[in-house]
């Protein structure tokens, strides 16, 4: 096998309400000297095209729509004439920040995308955002969960859970069905394993996640800067 997997980690500021919020974002790049994928590309198109280097960019997958996260999409995609590919349920996420144009690809469940020697499989995990998408990577032994997953648990939105019943079925039937030593791939903060996770997600299941809706949820931006109103931010690179 030849593919790899390497992280770019970029930052930006976000503005919420007046406040300022410096946040990282985890751009991946899969394949091999020739040829990559890019997944989730933030805001700093200039850092993650410096990691690609020479090699061709032959798609750009977004795991959902949020702002920050597609922030390099276009740019990305444009210096090889790349497709850009998201769920055409995440569409008006899209376009709070791509206002002129849509993805070339609506994906769907079970679709593959190939890159080097390894194929990228679709999983669709609606919660954070209804279009929402895991990508796995059997050969590799790795899913790239952007915000469905992250190393401490489901991901929020500005604190909170948009539907968390979707999110919580999609990670019981979806990810924590895959071999416990899967690398977990997150779109913020370090990666995991399915293996660490699954252990909690009775827990999840039972309301530690919100503490059985006594504990209000927290005001204001999470890590990234979203939040659950006002989806429509500025973001501002540093």
């Amino acid at each position: 096998m030849t593919a790899r997997i390497e992280r770019v980690v970029t930052e930006g500021v976000v503005t919420v309400d007046g406040a300022e919020h410096k946040v990282e974002n985890n751009t991946w790049i899969i394949g091999d000297d020739s040829e990559v994928i890019v997944i989730d590309p933030a805001r700093d198109a200039e850092a993650i095209l410096s990691s690609v280097g020479e090699r061709e960019v032959l798609a750009v997958i977004c795991t959902h729509g949020l702002p920050d996260h597609v922030g390099g999409a276009i740019e990305v995609a444009a210096r090889d004439e790349a497709v850009v590919a998201l769920n055409r349920k995440d569409r008006q996420l899209w376009r709070e920040t791509w206002q002129d144009t849509y993805p070339d690809i609506d994906m769907e469940d079970e679709g593959l995308f190939g890159v080097a020697d390894v194929e990228l499989e679709v999983m669709t995990t609606p919660g954070i955002t209804l279009g929402g998408v895991c990508l796995y990577v059997e050969a590799m032994g790795a899913v790239f969960t952007g915000k469905t997953l992250l190393a401490d648990g489901p991901g929020k939105i500005g604190g909170e859970y948009p539907a968390l019943a979707d999110q919580l079925t999609a990670i019981g039937e979806r990810l924590f069905t895959l071999p416990h030593d899967t690398r977990v791939l997150p779109a913020h903060g370090e990666e995991t394993t399915i293996g660490d996770l699954e252990p909690h997600f009775d827990d999840w299941l039972s309301g530690g996640l919100t503490g059985g809706g006594d504990t209000p949820a927290e005001e204001g931006p999470l890590a990234d800067g979203t939040r659950a109103a006002g989806i429509r931010l500025n973001l501002n690179g540093d």
